[in-house]
């Protein structure tokens, strides 16, 4: 007798579970699983140093182009602007972070290539950029890339920015890498390095900066097409498929137009068209 009340009791239970399942699973999108779906939350790794791409200010909120293309793709799965926790992903960490399932999706400058797709998928691209040089403002010895060579040049550690350089234009350039690229603006303003690299839109953002207007200039050389795709598990092809339909809708409406000008305008910043999504240039 008790038994079957037990055993009654489990079914009516699990019963319930599973409705309360059904029900809540509802309008969120439950794709791919990692770094999503945990209490209606979704995580997203973003830069929080880039001012233009991904920036954490000092109130505590987030700002950038990245970020504006991940909100928008959150909102497309099924998910509000509350609903998304963003995590700090810096350049070495961004396969890890994927692999582990510390978030669902990475929007943090990530550029594609072969050595990447061998370990994550990408989704996109949704931004061409170009590999940049900023220099401080008196520079005049720095006038095209083989002038790097002998010169302190900086980049982040896991970036391929400066090594592209060393290997391609300048073998004799000393590679300088520091952990973050405000750790690089430091040293260029301090004249410990003499030169930054890394995409012209990230450059655009730190060089607009109202604490940096005047100190430095962009080179204007186009080394690299760099194009930006969000980052996610390898082999998660329902995920990518829902965020590639995300971006389209996103450049479409006119989203991604007023993203670009938000972010990017104040800098001047000539941007290349929208990318067709899948379609990738190197």
């Amino acid at each position: 007798m008790n038994v079957r009340k037990v055993t009654a009791a489990s079914a009516v239970a699990l019963s319930l579970a599973l409705a309360a399942t059904a029900c809540g699973g509802g309008k969120k999108d439950s794709a791919g699983g990692n770094g999503g779906d945990k209490g209606g939350k979704i995580t997203i790794g973003i830069k929080i140093d880039q001012p233009g791409i991904g920036l954490q200010t000092p109130d505590g909120k987030y700002t950038g182009f990245d970020v504006d293309v991940a909100k928008y793709v959150a909102k497309e799965l099924g998910y509000e602007e509350g609903d998304i926790v963003f995590k700090e992903t810096k350049s070495a960490d961004r396969e890890t972070a994927i692999e582990r399932g510390d978030v669902k999706f990475i929007a943090a400058s990530y550029s594609i290539n072969d050595k990447r797709l061998a370990k994550v998928d990408f989704a996109g691209p949704y931004l061409l950029a170009h590999q940049d040089i900023l220099v401080r403002a008196d520079e005049t010895s720095i006038t095209k890339p083989e002038d790097l060579n002998s010169k302190k040049l900086c980049s982040v550690t896991g970036s391929t920015s400066a090594q592209n350089v060393k290997d391609k234009l300048a073998p004799k350039a000393q590679l300088q890498e520091y952990g973050g690229y405000s750790e690089c603006l430091t040293g260029l303003e301090n004249k410990v390095i003499d030169a930054l690299t890394t995409d012209d839109s990230i450059l655009a953002g730190y060089a607009s900066q109202e604490a940096f207007k005047g100190k430095f200039k962009l080179a204007g050389f186009k080394m690299s097409n760099e194009n930006y795709g969000i980052g996610l598990k390898k082999g998660d092809a329902e995920l990518k498929d829902k965020i590639n339909k995300a971006l389209e809708k996103m450049v479409a409406d006119g989203s991604w137009q007023k993203a670009v000008d938000a972010n990017f305008g104040p800098a001047g910043y000539k941007n290349e068209p929208a990318p067709k999504i899948g379609n990738i240039v190197k």
